[in-house]
């Protein structure tokens, strides 16, 4: 056998203790600063989450909005150039009608409050 591989067969057990206790501490020492950084890290997470969510839902309100405004157009188009739909809404909102027209109107169901349920 060689000098030097004797040599790890005689190092005394104190060696081996305090290889193993510095590389037990090498772990602490690491999991103790993962354990920081995500304690950390964490909440950027869940706030990333919200904004995420949030951005969401501003994105749905931006299309309802881009919906309406469409329509919005749409009728200040036929109020300005189509007269015939001036005089249809003129004749809804004076409630009256024209000579020989039916007309027949559609109520939506009526809430019942108390117990928010439609009433037929």
């Amino acid at each position: 056998m060689s000098a030097a591989h004797g040599h790890f067969q005689n190092s005394s057990p104190s060696e081996g203790i305090w290889y193993f206790l510095n590389r037990l501490l090498f772990v602490l020492i690491v999991l103790t600063v993962g354990s920081v950084a995500a304690y950390h890290y964490l909440p950027e997470v869940s706030k990333r989450r919200v904004q995420e969510a949030r951005v969401e839902q501003l994105k749905m309100e931006v299309e309802r909005e881009r919906q309406l405004l469409v329509r919005h157009l749409r009728e200040e188009e036929s109020l300005k150039h189509d007269p015939e739909y001036v005089g249809l809404i003129a004749r809804d909102r004076l409630d009256l009608m024209k000579e020989g027209e039916t007309i027949y109107r559609i109520d939506p169901p009526k809430l019942d409050k108390a117990n928010m349920r439609r009433v037929h």
